[in-house]
């Protein structure tokens, strides 16, 4: 059975192929609101971070990392669409899953993050 074109808006990729079965698509649906929640959670983070810590980070520390943060939650929001649509896409045409590029992503901004605070503490600008 092939999509002909159902209610509401669809990316062109999606388009075509088997409908997959609704658990799947669901399944995908969750996992791509869990990326977005973690991508909101990281806004919070750099909003605390900027307007709550005051002069317990030094600002040469502090606006480094919220930076990091906000540009590691808007490309977390923007992969995980992504993946959204190819996972969508490979379920279509019984494809193998794509990787992980979200958490390889998350992973090396909460590294660069940690080195950056690592950075800090040992040239003693804290305390």
């Amino acid at each position: 059975m092939t999509h002909s074109g159902g209610k509401g808006w669809r990316p062109k990729s999606l388009r075509d192929g088997t409908e997959p079965d609704p658990r799947f698509s669901l399944a995908n649906e969750r996992t791509f609101l869990a990326w977005v929640r973690t991508s909101l959670g990281l806004t919070a983070g750099a909003v605390a971070l900027e307007a709550f810590a005051g002069d317990e980070i030094p600002e040469l520390i502090r606006t480094p990392l919220a930076c990091i943060l906000l540009v590691l939650a808007g490309l977390l929001a923007i992969v995980a669409f992504r993946r959204w649509i190819s996972i969508e896409f490979a379920m279509r045409h019984q494809q193998p899953l794509p990787m992980p590029q979200a958490s390889i992503l998350l992973v090396l901004g909460i590294a660069a993050g940690a080195v950056l605070l690592v950075v800090a503490i040992l040239s003693g600008t804290f305390g």
